[in-house]
């Protein structure tokens, strides 16, 4: 009977890329587990299984250097890796370590063979249930079960994981080792940075010995507790249960603050430690994981940016083109013109036009522009208008000053203090208040929302107008969210007022950066006057892009369609409200429409909501940023799944905990809206 040991390696990790290669000592952490498991007096061979992933490649040569087989096969199919693996090596039996448990024992991986062969069974362990520390798990098996699970399991888990159709379908015989003391908490594995530490420092104390045994480990962890400190919190086997974009996103956020660079798409805001994170494809209204799950968005849509849907063939065959031709070079690029025209076009009352690629970036060009042409430093606002310095100001002595418009009590670190005094918040459709800081304040720059999740009342945009035009005022309009999804072109259209300067971006491009600063000649030429000026403003990929997007905007009308899809949208949450007597007050453009419930539980019910709709294959919430792709069929198949998550909502009103159908916390607050 010739006994196997496959290791399971790659270099592949999600959470801690190329661990089995990083050095403890000068030595790869490989070479090391190879080394003690190599004294396993009960083995006759230990082979590497990794995968033909071309990132396993200095792995397999080291591991062949070392003197130890190393067989590759399937990426993801690791049950499938294992059995060709033991049968090019002729395994009757198959032991199981996998390559980030460093602190194997041979003498304990001898006691799992021998209890094996006494039992007689298919499989035995030491992990079921756990009671030996995490990191000195072993399976073993014989081969012909491993063969036949792979035979019959097509499920991806246990295809991935190797073991759990062995030990769960009651279809083999098997039995466990159990220790008589539960030491199942305690983390000697590798799978986070902070579990390197640990496993770092375990062989910093015993060196040069490497041949410690597992009760040395154990009695250095009761004699000194703060080595083992630092990654206690973590759970055991967490990662047979998170997808690949969970680990992702453990790992970003130790190495980018905040996890990502923009607040909004943090998995935080959606469903914290259930959210896939990232994508690996999108097109049209359907968004594809990094583990290939399908998603429907009917949800934020990229944060608004895409009109027109995911990928969109015409505006991506035009980037193409751009790609092919050359995206950047010391010339100008001729779209930049031709999208400065269309803009002017679009909005008669403008004359010239600054490109930038971001919001943030475009609010800032705006105020720059508007400063300088005013020749006055204040500035009143109502909305949101970015991160920049000039924005956050206003928070500065007061950090409750934007708590309307931005995040409650953000606080404006950073932000020099002599900029206090200089931005002022208002509230919308409240003239009183604007006139009052206009008149105390010397405002030089009006910057407003066009709407602010409702309309206008009283003629307050006509007031406003009035008020800048008599006053000598710079009146901006920030559009970069509502441009183009009510008319072709910016919301003010709609109401028939025009300001002096107003920005686009968001759906500008479907989907690629880019932002215009658009406004009047007396005004705008006052970016001469000061310096606004960046590189990868220059490129050519967002301009075409915008071009693209445009026209195909125009033909299609495509204001129109998201509009009423948005209006049937909310018709539809209104009707599963009042099917069970729930509460909702509804906000937003129609084709940005959101809702909330009246209840103190609502960013519980919002987490709820996304938490089973992310289940039956949706992005979802209580709001949804509406594409042309949005069709009728796609709606109704949304609120079919939605209906019995209203039910179940309506079952809390009435008394059933929420938070014990929730898998996780609840979801961030995000930005505040406004009724």
């Amino acid at each position: 009977m010739k006994i196997v040991a496959l290791v399971q390696a790659r270099m592949g990790s999600t959470r801690l890329p190329d661990k089995v290669m990083k050095p403890i000592g000068g030595v790869p952490m490989i070479e090391l587990l190879l080394s003690r498991l190599s004294r396993a007096k009960e083995l006759d061979e230990i082979v590497v299984a990794s995968s033909v992933d071309e990132r396993n490649q200095p792995l397999v040569e080291h591991v062949r250097k070392l003197g130890y087989a190393c067989e590759q096969g399937s990426e993801n199919d690791v049950l499938d890796r294992f059995v060709q693996a033991a049968r090019k090596h002729h395994a009757d039996v198959v032991v199981r370590i996998t390559g980030d448990c460093p602190l194997v024992d041979p003498e304990l991986v001898d006691e799992v063979i021998r209890s094996f062969k006494a039992a007689g069974v298919d499989y035995f362990s030491n992990i079921a249930p756990p009671t030996y520390p995490d990191g000195l798990d072993i399976e073993v098996c014989t081969f012909k079960a491993l063969e036949q699970a792979s035979q019959e399991t097509s499920k991806p888990f246990d295809r991935e994981h190797v073991t759990p159709y062995l030990r769960e379908q009651g279809r083999f015989i098997t039995a466990a080792m159990q220790h008589s003391q539960d030491y199942s908490a305690l983390r000697w594995t590798v799978d986070e940075p902070a579990d390197f530490v640990v496993i770092e420092q375990v062989f910093q104390y015993f060196s040069p010995r490497t041949n410690f045994t597992w009760g040395e480990v154990l009695d250095l962890q009761l004699r000194q507790p703060e080595i083992f400190n630092i990654n206690k919190h973590l759970i055991r086997n967490e990662g047979a249960t998170m997808g690949t974009g969970q680990k992702l996103w453990k790992r970003a956020k130790q190495i980018i603050p905040g996890g990502n660079m923009l607040l909004s798409k943090r998995a935080e805001m959606f469903l914290p430690d259930q959210w896939p994170a990232y994508f690996s494809k999108a097109k049209g209204c359907k968004v594809w994981d990094l583990d290939g799950n399908e998603f429907t968005d009917m949800f934020i849509m990229g944060i608004g940016t895409n009109i027109l849907g995911y990928g969109h063939q015409e505006v991506d065959d035009a980037v193409r083109k751009t790609i092919d031709a050359g995206n950047m070079s010391t010339f100008n690029c001729p779209e930049e013109v031709y999208l400065a025209e269309k803009l002017i076009e679009i909005h008669p009352w403008a004359d010239m036009v600054r490109l930038a690629r971001s919001g943030g970036e475009a609010n800032a060009i705006a105020i720059r522009i508007a400063r300088a042409a005013s020749g006055k430093d204040n500035v009143a606002i109502c909305g949101y208008h970015g991160w920049h310095d000039w924005y956050l100001s206003a928070n500065l002595g007061d950090d409750k000053s934007l708590a309307g418009h931005l995040l409650p009590g953000l606080a404006p670190n950073g932000v020099p203090q002599n900029l206090r005094g200089t931005v002022f918040p208002f509230n919308y459709n409240n003239y009183a208040e604007l006139e009052a800081l206009v008149i105390a304040h010397d405002i030089g720059v009006i910057k407003m929302e066009v709407v602010r999740n409702m309309g206008p009342e009283d003629n307050f945009l006509h007031k406003v107008r009035k008020l800048a035009t008599d006053r000598g005022i710079v009146l901006i309009f920030d559009e970069c969210t509502s441009g183009f999804r009510e008319t072709f072109g910016g919301l003010h259209k709609k109401y028939g007022v025009e300001p002096d300067m107003a920005m686009f971006g968001k759906a500008l491009g479907n989907g690629y950066g880019i932002t215009a600063t658009i406004g009047r000649r007396e005004v705008m030429e006052a970016a001469q006057t000061t310096f606004i000026s960046s590189t990868f403003w220059t490129e050519r990929i967002g301009p075409t892009a915008a071009l693209k997007t445009l026209e195909v905007m125009e033909r299609i009308k495509s204001w129109d369609t998201i509009t009423q899809t948005g209006l049937n949208i909310r018709q539809g949450w209104q009707k599963l409200a009042d099917k069970h007597d729930l509460k909702i007050d509804h906000w937003g453009l129609p084709s940005l429409t959101g809702f909330t419930f009246q209840s103190p539980d609502a960013l519980a019910y919002k987490t709820l909501i996304t938490q089973e709709m992310l289940a039956k294959g949706y992005l979802a919430g209580n709001s949804v940023y509406v594409c042309i792709d949005h069709t009728p069929d796609v709606v109704a198949g949304f609120f079919d799944a939605l209906a019995p998550v209203f039910a179940l909502i309506k079952e809390c009103e009435e008394g059933r905990d929420v938070m014990s159908l929730l898998n996780g916390p609840v979801c961030h607050g995000g930005f505040k809206r406004l009724n």
